[in-house]
């Protein structure tokens, strides 16, 4: 009954006269009518579907932009935006109702950057991962003593410190010897976590997503992993030290050719630094100084400013495919409303820039003899011990700085490929792989040794070299 209810509700909003999005903050209802107001606006190309409930039942929303909504293309990588993980922290929130309005607009205006992107990409934005948190946040409202009322969900539990902590498995792989991609999920991790950090997860399990970027406030800085740091405590005292994960250049450089143009930072071979792609188109991130606080090119790596255990940043890169960063975009937490418009024309156009970014590296098609796609295939490159595995349409996405690499595709049952691939600055080179089916290795059966006398008879070297022969004819070509 209660689900009637819902859709019923949906439909009046649906029908409902609503006003375009302004520089304001939105209520749940606000939140709401908003998403399903975009929808309406751009039917082509969006739509709203719920990833699961907050503790007080409050759909988690996400507003999904492609040509081919609710459709997974191969070879079209999947990208997210996650906001309002931490109630009290509002900006994120009211930029990812900002940005789906913009794009709705830009496509309906053919703005054709913004086409091809809807077009290339599907882009899923959960502008509140905690609702319930906001709820009490927003009825204290800006400029209030609590600055950390709201924060956590409504069980009082932090959920960016919520997450099955995987950073222990990964650092003791790193020493011993171990997987170094997708750790396993320990058996209990449905009770150990929040509804809201399951039904994430349980969202991530759903899509194949390749970059990621979760929105925060309080400081202004990029903020890339590991944000755990390989000693989280000695003696009962944090740690704080820079802890680099295989990828660290590539979360450090990513070609941000708008922004470099743009502030004249271009490095070598046209290189830029990951979360210097957001920070160096941002307003003014990349200036360093902000909040009090400085960070060299507005960027940091997340244990080495302090160290955070559980948290969804390491969650995403350990546990699946994605590549995420987390965004820190406001000394404010709840910023007043009169600073909403500055904040997001501040915004707009490294939103825009991080979502291109997953246009780089690598991808393509790992398929058998027979051309049928194989699904969890392994590619791994020569030098970056983390892996990547292709998806259910036996489709892979691995994003790689410009360069030479050597990449191998591996899965159960089939011979291995290697290729030598090189990598430019611009789209990402198209890379298949067509493995065989492993040919099993049966040992000949062995004869009895000949025996005179109870002697061994001794075997000749050309009847040895005959038999070897025989052996290899046997096994077929190597």
């Amino acid at each position: 009954m209660s689900d009637l209810l819902s859709v019923f509700l949906h439909l009046l909003l649906l029908f409902k006269l609503v006003a375009p999005v302004t520089f304001r903050h939105h209520r749940y209802d606000d939140l709401v009518r908003t998403l399903y107001k975009v929808q309406n606006e751009c039917p082509g190309i969006t739509r709203v579907y719920s990833i699961g409930r907050s503790v007080e039942g409050r759909h988690l929303y996400v507003l999904e932009f492609s040509d081919h909504p609710g459709i997974h293309e191969p070879l079209e990588p999947e990208v997210k935006y996650v906001g309002n993980m931490h109630g009290n922290e509002a900006l994120g929130r009211e930029l990812m109702l900002q940005l789906s309005e913009f794009l709705c607009e830009e496509f309906r205006n053919r703005n054709q950057r913004i086409v091809q992107l809807i077009q290339d990409t599907r882009i899923h934005i959960l502008p509140s991962m905690n609702p319930d948190g906001y709820e009490v946040a927003a009825a204290q409202g800006p400029n209030k003593p609590g600055y950390l009322v709201g924060r956590n969900n409504a069980n009082g539990v932090d959920l960016n410190r919520n997450f099955p902590d995987l950073n222990t498995y990964i650092y003791y792989n790193e020493k011993n010897g171990g997987p170094n991609h997708h750790l396993p999920l320990p058996d209990n991790w449905k009770s150990q976590v929040e509804p809201e950090t399951r039904a994430v997860i349980r969202w991530m399990h759903s899509f194949n997503f390749v970059l990621s970027a979760n929105l925060h406030g309080g400081a202004v800085v990029a903020n890339y992993p590991y944000d755990k740091s390989f000693e989280h405590r000695v003696r009962g005292v944090r740690r704080t030290a820079n802890t680099p994960t295989p990828d660290d250049k590539l979360f450090q450089k990513v070609c941000g050719e708008a922004a470099c143009l743009a502030r004249g930072t271009w490095g070598s071979g046209g290189e830029l630094k990951l979360a210097k792609v957001y920070s160096y188109a941002h307003g003014w991130m990349f200036q360093g100084w902000n909040c009090g606080d400085y960070f060299p090119d507005g960027i940091t790596n997340g244990a080495s400013w302090y160290s955070l255990s559980k948290g969804m940043q390491d969650f995403n890169y350990l546990h699946t495919n994605c590549f995420e960063i987390t965004l820190e975009l406001s000394c404010d937490k709840f910023p007043p409303e009169e600073e909403l418009q500055r904040e997001w024309l501040g915004n707009r156009e490294a939103l825009i820039q991080f979502l291109e970014q997953v246009h780089q590296g690598i991808k393509g098609m790992v398929l058998d003899e027979n051309y049928n796609n194989l699904a969890n295939a392994v590619i791994s490159v020569s030098g970056i011990n983390h892996d990547v595995t292709s998806g259910d349409h036996g489709d892979y996405f691995r994003l790689l700085l410009p360069g030479i690499y050597t990449v191998s595709a591996t899965a159960p049952g089939y011979d291995p490929e290697t290729v030598t691939v090189t990598v430019g600055p611009a789209e990402p080179t198209l890379v298949n792989f067509h493995l065989k089916r492993s040919i099993p290795q049966v040992s000949p059966m062995r004869r009895a040794p000949s025996r005179r006398h109870g002697v061994r008879a001794k075997v000749q070297p050309q009847a040895r070299k005959k038999e070897m022969e025989m052996r290899q004819l046997q096994r077929g070509p190597a």
